[in-house]
């Protein structure tokens, strides 16, 4: 079975896709960037304000999807630049302070609206 998750509490999509797809005991979330749910625009700051609302875009995400950081299995990272590596990973650490899921981090050429940073996530959730 094949579910659409949705919360208000997350930004709206930005394209033709949703926010996250829940299948049997799986939550795949899409893309989340640094976008304030309540503008639509992205936070002010560096890349830690960004990372920030990353992480809570996800989390609220997560929570529509009846989980949270707990259940997170796969994390994939899509960085700007390398260099804010260091500071992505503060904030990383503070949503996950132990038993991390497993993570892959690229750098890339660009991401949408001129993100810094971008964050999709694999976790087990309840049916």
């Amino acid at each position: 079975m094949r579910k659409v998750i949705h919360t208000d509490r997350a930004p709206k999509a930005v394209g033709p896709y949703s926010q996250a797809i829940q299948t049997g005991n799986f939550v795949f979330t899409s893309g989340q960037i640094g976008l304030d749910p309540a503008t639509g625009k992205l936070v002010k700051g560096g890349i830690k304000e960004q990372a920030r609302q990353v992480m809570e875009n996800l989390k609220a995400v997560l929570e529509a999807a009846d989980t949270d950081f707990s259940g997170v299995v796969k994390t994939t990272v899509f960085l700007k630049d390398m260099n804010d590596f260091i500071h992505f990973n503060e904030i990383y650490a503070e949503y996950f302070p132990s038993e991390q899921p497993a993570r892959s981090t690229f750098q890339v050429a660009a991401l949408p609206l001129g993100a810094m940073i971008e964050i999709e996530m694999t976790a087990l959730c309840g049916e």
